[in-house]
């Protein structure tokens, strides 16, 4: 399994999902796009990119589901002709995280979405608390984003 976590918490909901849900590939990061556990990327730029257009993508949908309902959508699927994708919100306390999955005929979006209810259950319990006062990222960014990205590709 090619499971890597910036944030020792993540890991056992996340490869619990991975497993039951038959994903190929799946990465779960803050909405802002910071990355905090991934399966399945080969490479520290796929990851990056998969975060900063999860993380749009997350951010669009939420205010169109505002728009059209007065609340964000929680969640959006698309089926291509050999893969699908579901990426949904993770509520947890004082805010929310954003899943993106990649799945295949091996897995349906039934079950994604059927593993993904018991992935927000234990990742609401795992999360650490929020503090009101800490910041989402530390003073510099993209030197913690590289660290992260470094420390899941084995480069720390």
């Amino acid at each position: 399994m090619r499971l890597a976590v910036a944030a020792t918490w993540v890991e056992a909901p996340l490869k619990r999902f991975v497993e039951e849900a038959r994903v190929q590939l799946a990465v779960l990061l803050h909405p802002s796009g910071q990355v905090l556990g991934q399966f399945g990327f080969a490479r520290s730029m796929d990851v990056m990119t998969a975060c900063a257009l999860s993380a749009a993508i997350n951010a669009s949908s939420a205010e169109l589901g505002r728009m059209l309902e007065g609340k964000p959508f929680s969640g959006v699927h698309y089926a291509g002709k050999t893969r699908q994708i579901y990426l949904a919100t993770v509520p947890i306390a004082g805010g929310g995280l954003v899943l993106l999955a990649v799945f295949d005929e091996e897995s349906s979006l039934g079950v994604v979405q059927l593993y993904f209810r018991e992935f927000c259950a234990e990742v609401a319990v795992a999360a650490p608390s929020a503090s009101a006062d800490a910041p989402a990222f530390g003073g510099d960014f993209e030197r913690e984003l590289n660290r992260n990205l470094a420390v899941m590709f084995g480069r720390a």
